[in-house]
């Protein structure tokens, strides 16, 4: 396949390696800001966004104007997706976007939304998620995060919404709090803990490079193509 690239930066650069390392014969287009055209989105098959948040909309619809199936991994603009996904839909286009690409993050996910369910019957454990992200990571809690707090919310009545700790609350009562660290030279980590007065359980993810993200990145990129409208890992995993 040609694969363009839209952005360069460190997932960019992991993602090329990817592709190199996998030797399946495709062509690589890289695209800077300055190159990000329709023309040049339309000599690919699909495209991978690793970018900021404030372009991250304006990315999405010019792939739409190039009829370029694009797989999003840039996070903090997912506030906007019921209106991202009306535009997709109605142009008829193709979008995967993931707060996190890794395939042991989603398994992650998928362990956090069943044990969720279980601790519905055990009001005596108080939940709480920690993040642990590099110094250069801009928006906190991270993507991740705020999605592991969605998958446990969905199923634990007891939390109303999820808050910031050390932030004002984003629900008046009974928030689930998550606690956002930021470290130099690490790729990411998450905890989810319940406790109780008599024991703690945890799930951790650790991520040790980023080469998990820009493999899940690639193998979205290959299931996209020739798939019409809006999809997330789930639907590539089949959790």
């Amino acid at each position: 396949m040609k694969i363009a690239l839209i952005g360069y930066g460190k997932m960019g650069k992991a993602i090329e390696q990817v592709i190199l390392d996998q030797q399946r014969g495709d062509e690589i287009i890289i695209i800077g800001r300055k190159d990000l055209t329709v023309e040049n989105l339309r000599r690919a098959d699909v495209a991978i966004e690793f970018t900021e948040p404030d372009a991250a909309i304006g990315n999405i619809s010019l792939c739409l104007d190039a009829g370029v199936p694009v797989v999003v991994g840039t996070t903090a603009w997912l506030d906007k997706l019921p209106e991202v996904t009306s535009e997709v839909k109605a142009r008829n286009g193709s979008l995967f976007y993931a707060p996190n690409f890794s395939i042991g993050v989603n398994i992650f996910f998928e362990i956090n939304r069943r044990l969720a369910a279980i601790m519905q019957q055990q009001p005596q454990y108080e939940v709480a998620i920690e993040e642990i992200h590099h110094t250069e990571k801009k928006d906190a809690p991270s993507g991740t995060a705020i999605r592991a707090a969605e998958v446990i919310l969905a199923e634990l009545s007891r939390k109303k919404g999820w808050a910031l700790a050390g932030a004002e609350p984003a629900a008046a009562a009974a928030p689930l709090l998550i606690t956002a660290k930021r470290e130099p030279h690490v790729p990411g980590t998450h905890i989810v803990t319940y406790s109780s007065i008599v024991d703690e359980i945890q799930l951790i993810h650790q991520a040790h490079t980023r080469r998990g993200f820009a493999e899940g990145a690639v193998m979205a990129a290959r299931w996209l193509v020739g798939r019409k409208g809006v999809f997330e890992m789930k639907d590539m995993l089949a959790f």
